[in-house]
């Protein structure tokens, strides 16, 4: 019998995106129609169909539990029904993947070309690249990070510019790639399947998966992945069950996926073993989303003023809610025997000030030393100036490739510590409210311009921290928060004329075609408590995309 290639159909496919298949620069070896082909697109259209029904159902499941816990009707606790999943200490995940043993130092950025040759060359370990907090979801941001990826997978990743030629080198040994696609709950309105927008964790996973994944098995390692904003094992168990379809299709063996779970939201901390358990062969442990953490948190309990936190400076790492987490994170992952990771320093080199550089830099020393001490077995940076510091750290504190082997003999953690989110002296103050207006002003700013990783006072800032910025001012506005340092009481009106003056200070020194006026306008209703979009994404992404005409599928290669 003749084996049947079989990658799905196009009937009912519709790309409204363009597809260029010329190259970025001359000599540049893969287009854009390289990466959009017949069988690709065909790919990723299939796991939409197999696989949207369930992640709407899963996603409708996240509103009616908000919407209990906004009335008072569901209480966040570790859940009966998989109680013996939890109590039972003998199944552990699979033996670590190729690569991925050793991952004290790993670096996480978009997928811009000169970013991931950048990644490239720093001596870490890992590398995720990223479609998601870090990246405009632009057509062409989306696109083009999948050319990036297709040609740095093959070794053939360059960039000639004016003033330098970027380029890997090979020669050296590089780090494990991992790619984190989009969350659940973000569509592409470029390509529709049946009329629906595509699921963008399922073209962003497709399209790297397809072209990747036998690449990088021959490369010494394999298809590896992080999953963001998951809130359900259920969701867990959705991405396993694409994984098995994925890797049935094309014919690799089950179990050559490995994910880490981004647990960076307030209901996925109560689930850290389920989820671990749902992905069980394809786990490569959990990750501190911390900032995303901080921001579900604000989300989860937003209706309930006891639990308003402070200023965004004095939310840390060692906070009764962020300590716990972290604690149940490690125990949990190292009994069953997968990667702890730690979170990032949002903190980047200060240049041509020698004195404040050294101070963030031994901020930045402190926070590693922090994690590698509680037990972590690597953790985040986002410059690779950094990477000397948190590979120092590991390295003096960590002799052996991880420290999963150690269990930590501390009592487990209780759900009321994990939603305890008082903090003694903790400040809600005028200065804190025009710095998160600053921060989300200029963050949507740049993101609706197509970049999604923007330096910020000296803060490497994405989707993630300008969410905690966004969610504080609705939260404060809400309740009607008492400024600490000034004593007025935060109303709408007192809300929206501190956005008009801190637009009107960026507006003045702004280059010509910005657009803070569209972002003021857009964050307006969600800091004056007249709206709160489930995410600053979903908000923002009707402004970025452009859908034209549908592409003739039968010119696609």
């Amino acid at each position: 019998m003749v084996k049947k290639e079989f990658y799905g159909s196009l009937d009912g496919v519709q790309i409204l995106g363009s597809i260029s298949n010329k190259p970025a620069y001359e000599g540049a070896p893969t287009t854009q129609a390289n990466i959009l082909t017949k069988k690709a697109v065909a790919f990723i259209a299939l796991l939409h169909r197999t696989f949207n029904k369930t992640r709407i159902e899963l996603l409708k499941n996240r509103d009616i539990i908000q919407e209990k816990i906004d009335s008072g009707n569901y209480k966040l606790d570790f859940l009966p029904e998989t109680k013996a999943i939890r109590d039972d200490l003998t199944w552990k995940g699979p033996t670590l993947g190729p690569g991925l043993i050793d991952r004290r130092a790993e670096i996480t950025g978009p997928t811009t070309r000169k970013m991931v040759i950048n990644a490239l060359n720093t001596p870490v370990y890992t590398y995720m690249t990223d479609f998601e907090d870090s990246s405009s979801p632009t057509w062409e941001n989306m696109v083009d990070g999948q050319v990036n990826l297709y040609d740095a997978t093959r070794k053939q990743i360059e960039l000639p510019t004016p003033k330098k030629y970027y380029k890997v080198d090979f020669s050296k040994p590089t780090p494990t790639l991992i790619v984190r696609p989009r969350g659940w709950h973000l569509v592409d309105d470029h390509i529709l399947v049946d009329g629906e927008p595509i699921s963008g964790s399922l073209m962003d996973f497709g399209l790297y998966f397809f072209h990747n994944a036998k690449e990088s098995i021959a490369n010494g390692f394999g298809p590896y992945f992080y999953l963001p904003k998951m809130e359900h094992y259920l969701e867990a168990r959705l991405w396993n069950n694409v994984f098995n379809v994925a890797q049935d299709i094309l014919e690799i063996p089950r179990g050559t996926i490995r994910a880490t779970v981004l647990i960076e939201t307030l209901p996925a901390s109560f689930q850290m073993d389920e989820i671990i358990f749902e992905l069980r062969d394809h786990s490569a442990g959990l990750n501190c989303g911390r900032w995303d953490y901080m921001f579900s948190t604000i989300k989860k309990l937003r209706n309930k003023s006891q639990h308003l936190l402070p200023d965004r400076d004095q939310v840390l790492m060692t906070s009764p809610f962020m300590a716990a987490y972290v604690k149940r994170l490690i125990k949990i992952c190292h009994t069953r025997h997968v990667h702890a990771m730690g979170g990032m320093a949002a903190l980047i080199p200060i240049k041509n000030d020698p004195a404040a550089n050294e101070i963030a830099m031994g901020n930045v020393r402190k926070d590693k030393l922090r994690e590698v001490l509680a037990g972590h077995d690597g953790s985040w940076i986002a410059h690779p100036a950094l990477e000397p510091i948190c590979t120092s750290v590991f390295d003096e504190h960590m002799k052996t490739p991880n420290q999963i082997h150690i269990i930590p003999d501390t009592a487990e953690v209780t759900p009321d510590q994990l939603i305890e989110t008082q903090i003694e002296g903790g400040r809600i103050t005028e200065k804190g409210i025009r710095q998160n207006l600053y921060i989300g002003l200029c963050y949507m700013e740049a993101w609706l311009r197509g970049s999604g990783c923007v330096a910020i006072n000296n803060l490497m800032e994405d989707a993630a921290t300008a969410e905690v910025s966004r969610t504080q001012l609705w939260q404060w506005v809400t309740h009607r928060a008492v400024l600490t340092d000034t004593g007025a009481t935060l109303t709408p009106e007192l809300s929206s004329s501190l956005l008009a003056e801190e637009t009107e200070k960026l507006l003045k020194i702004a280059p010509v075609g910005n657009k803070f006026e569209l972002a003021a306008s857009l964050f307006k209703p969600e800091i004056t408590g007249e709206s709160f979009s489930d995410f600053l994404t979903t908000l923002l992404y009707p402004s970025i995309t452009t859908v034209g005409e549908p592409v003739d599928l039968n010119t696609l290669e």
